[in-house]
């Protein structure tokens, strides 16, 4: 057991060394190919803080635990927008841009939304992880043609031709894209091969494992950028990472280890039962959230984190239960939707005696 807890931690390094390399040098490189800032934001940091779920995604579905591949992606978007939303507006109250109400908080919900409708048959096939993916190289894709249409001009007045100094840049950022996926690799391979054992070590599933501690932390990438960027003044970075992050762990991970899965990815009905739902009803409530002042106050930042430990508490209480019963999901419904009554009655009320 402490072995396999020293494999846990040592492959959570791995992962996020080799996230942070990937950004740096992939953010540099993007840079050089002269894509603006804002696409370099949605695509390749959105995609590095991603990374080690990317990684750990591949290595479960390739190593025949496809439950931990769905709890790894769908408990860390719900812990990125419950726990990191909750404690960054905790210490800071946080903006939301209008575009973010406007087109990326409503695309979030919608990727959400078609992965369970994908999901409700008890599996993602191959071909529906591929639509998935298709829709993520479309999205890049157009937000890369609009940055390099935006750029035109500056790229015609800048004909010279590359500086030795630019030369060597490009190629350190290369070298860094390597190094930092071969560590993401190698991090994965280790997180999964330790995580299955001391699951099997203490009684619990695939599933929860990869909602809890894998899904955490995977996340730890998130968790730093959004409260560095809380704490540093960039408050409307903070929601923007958690949605991009979110939108590219359905739409890219999710895709790809369900394509490289010779199966494609079943899915439990616990799992549908319980924390897909929770993934929905946290991506729908930012919105309402949001739009009550453009921002998430402090308030509802406490609400986030009440939610979070309250499915804690649901998860590991009925973690080992493979079909839940109506009357049970009734009442963690019910708790559920008068906290969240209460939450948003008080954000509509503050807004309105801000006005």
């Amino acid at each position: 057991m402490g072995s396999a807890i020293f494999g846990v931690v040592f492959g959570l390094v791995l992962l996020i060394a080799g996230a942070e390399l990937l950004v740096r040098g992939a953010s540099k490189l993007a840079a050089l190919l002269g894509l603006s800032q804002v696409v370099i934001g949605l695509t390749v940091v959105a995609f590095g803080t991603s990374a080690p779920e990317l990684a750990v995604s591949i290595q479960a579905a390739l190593k025949g635990t496809p439950d931990i591949t769905m709890g790894t992606n769908v408990g860390s978007n719900i812990f990125n927008i419950l726990f990191i939303l909750g404690i960054s507006a905790t210490i800071v109250p946080l903006t939301v841009a209008y575009r973010m109400i406007r087109f990326d908080i409503p695309l979030m919900i919608g990727s959400s939304v078609l992965l369970y409708v994908m999901a409700l048959n008890g599996s993602l096939a191959r071909w529906e992880a591929g639509l998935l993916f298709a829709l993520v190289i479309t999205w890049t894709v157009w937000l890369i043609v609009q940055s390099r249409k935006d750029n035109a001009p500056a790229e015609l007045a800048d004909t010279s031709a590359p500086s030795g100094r630019s030369l060597k840049g490009m190629l350190l950022a290369i070298l860094g894209v390597v190094v930092g996926l071969a560590a993401l690799i190698y991090g994965g391979d280790t997180l999964v091969d330790n995580s299955v054992t001391i699951a099997k070590a203490i009684g619990l599933s695939e599933r929860v494992i990869g909602l809890t501690l894998i899904a955490m932390g995977t996340s730890l990438p998130e968790l730093a950028t959004s409260i560095v960027a809380a704490t540093k003044g960039n408050r409307d970075l903070a929601v923007a990472n958690i949605v991009g992050s979110n939108m590219f762990n359905i739409l890219a991970v999710i895709a790809v280890a369900g394509v490289v899965s010779p199966h494609g990815i079943p899915v439990e009905k616990s799992m549908l039962h319980l924390d897909f739902p929770v993934m929905l009803a946290a991506s729908i409530l930012l919105l309402p959230i949001a739009f009550t002042g453009r921002r998430i106050n402090r308030i509802e930042g406490l609400l986030f984190l009440g939610y979070f430990s309250f499915y804690m508490v649901v998860l590991f209480t009925l973690g080992k239960i493979d079909t839940l019963e109506t009357d049970t999901l009734t009442t963690v419904a019910l708790v559920a939707g008068i906290a969240t009554v209460v939450g948003l009655g008080i954000s509509v009320v503050r807004a309105i005696r801000e006005k």
